[in-house]
């Protein structure tokens, strides 16, 4: 007698709080898989069950490395704007450099070449972590009991809601550092804002694509009741099977997951990959400086702003949203493997050591075989004029990145650079962490918050300092002479204040938000 329509019941979960932007985690269970994840790791030998009811698992512990590189990068972030709020020198690690097939003619100052080079880290970090934190919000929400479980015309409102939020914040915030005179000025919330919604959308697609090809591959496999399965993979009442029959329909279920799974990590990859690509593909000399520019998109700011760089007298953006979603794709892939099965702090530790070392070698292969780059012949310093390779000349001339838009030696390389700090804060003891490190977790937990308070607080705190040690130097942006601080202890100690006003402040709103709901809006922050 064949069974009735077999099915795979997850338990009730509880409610993690999750890591819901690149901003603002609430809490992220990396070390606690659910029950939905030990289904889908690849063990075929066995089973796992779940707990009786009377037993509940204990709630995830939260993973402190996500948070301590969010708070670095807002470090590295506010040095980066501390020296444009000062005038302290040109914004680049060249002269009127960093952009696509811009040649350049001379090298930034060591200390600002050294600075720009470590906030290179800060957008990729951000985007990337935002994509991880979507996997973490949309695995907790649609985890919960199904009288709690949130549907998907919930988590697409929520996915608009926020994205509109950043949208909202980074026009006001355009206007008000511009004094009205740009409307809309995307110094990166706005990409924030539109790769979070797609990241959103795209981890929803998945989530139904995944069980859709998990069902198609298990009416494959030669093992189990394969005709009389309808929905693997999804919530409902499961009949009692009897000795093998049970084992091989459990280790069909799994290996089907399984396969689904790896092929839809593939795809995220391979998108990754062509995202990041395409920003060469698009670049109207592709990248190499005294091509004839050849225009890949219309002349249209509505069509450029999502793709590419904008300098207009009205409108400013230089991260263009669609620019930067391979970090944010990557993100999505890098949550999905980790909440796959209970990995230990040393398998966490040696993954992220291992992908820094690959994102390292493609940044090599760049420099070494000329490919990925948007600064090809874009280098005549003096170094550059005696027929050597012009990203082998000097050490400068090899960690040159172009960022506006970001390339592929830009890609890997910041990413390298993020993943072996993950490495490096998940080899640390928690305890050990939480305590020397607890500064960079105030900041890492309340991030946006800490990202609109310190553009206004050190508009303010630049006034006094550049009058009273300012000198004249030339404007990063206009070229005209101003006032400004180029001394290093004067701009370290404008750093070093701000960082101290922000402290209190990021703890005050750490203790702000905890009172309020897991889905509350000022969570967001």
């Amino acid at each position: 007698m064949k069974p009735s329509t077999p099915t795979l019941t997850l338990p009730p979960q509880p409610d993690p709080a999750v890591q819901e932007t690149s901003f603002e985690p609430d809490n992220s269970p990396i070390l606690a898989p659910s029950r939905q994840d030990e289904e889908s790791a690849p063990n075929y030998g066995s089973v796992s069950r779940a707990p009786p009811a009377s037993a509940p698992p204990p709630a995830p512990a939260r993973a402190l490395a996500p948070d301590l590189l969010r708070g670095l990068l807002m470090v590295f972030m506010a040095l980066d704007h501390t020296s444009l709020m000062l005038r302290s020198w040109p914004h680049g690690t060249a002269i009127d450099g960093e952009n696509d097939a811009a040649p350049v003619h001379e090298w930034n100052r060591p200390a600002a070449y050294v600075i720009r080079t470590l906030t290179h880290l800060c957008a990729p970090g951000f985007t990337f972590l935002l994509g991880m934190g979507v996997v973490y919000f949309g695995r907790s929400r649609t985890s919960r009991p199904p009288d709690k479980k949130w549907t998907n015309k919930q988590l697409g409102w929520h996915f608009l809601v926020r994205a509109v939020v950043l949208t909202v914040i980074s026009t006001l915030m355009g206007l008000g550092v511009s004094g009205g005179k740009v409307w809309f000025l995307n110094m990166v919330l706005f990409s924030l804002a539109v790769d979070y919604l797609l990241a959103g959308l795209t981890w929803m697609a998945v989530a139904k694509t995944e069980r859709l090809l998990a069902f198609a591959v298990l009416k494959q496999l030669p093992l189990g009741k394969k005709g009389d399965v309808t929905e693997p993979l999804l919530p409902g009442p499961q009949p009692r099977l009897h000795g093998q029959e049970e084992m091989a329909l459990d280790v069909d279920i799994i290996r089907a997951a399984d396969i689904s799974w790896h092929i839809h990590n593939v795809f995220l990859a391979i998108g990754a990959a062509v995202m990041i690509w395409w920003n060469v593909w698009l670049s109207p000399t592709g990248g190499k400086c005294g091509a004839d520019p050849t225009p890949k998109l219309p002349d249209s700011d509505w069509i450029k702003i999502w793709f590419y760089p904008i300098m207009d007298e009205r409108v400013k953006s230089g991260f263009p949203p669609l620019a930067w979603m391979s970090f944010a794709v990557l993100g999505l892939l890098y949550g999905r493997i980790i909440l796959a099965r209970a990995w230990g702090a040393k398998a966490i530790t040696l993954g992220n050591a291992l992908a820094g070392l690959g994102f390292t070698l493609v940044f090599v292969f760049t420099r070494l075989f000329h490919f990925g780059n948007l600064s090809e012949g874009c280098l005549n310093m003096a170094e550059h004029q005696h027929g050597v390779d012009q990203y082998l000349a000097s050490v400068k001339s090899f960690f040159y990145l172009t960022k506006y838009p970001p390339d592929v030696a830009f890609w890997a390389f910041t990413m390298a650079g993020n993943h072996f700090l993950l490495a490096l804060f998940s080899a640390l003891p928690p305890f050990f962490m939480s305590k020397a490190f607890h500064v960079l977790l105030v900041y890492g937990t309340s991030a946006l918050f800490f990202y609109i308070i310190h553009i206004f607080a050190l508009g303010v705190l630049s006034v006094p300092i550049i009058a009273l040690i300012g000198r004249e130097v030339s404007d990063p942006f206009s070229k005209q002479p101003a006032l400004g601080v180029d001394q290093l202890w004067g701009f370290f100690l404008t750093w070093g204040l701000l960082l101290a006003i922000l402290y209190p402040l990021c703890r005050w709103y750490g203790a702000f938000k905890k009172a309020k709901g897991p889905d509350s809006i000022w969570r967001f922050f």
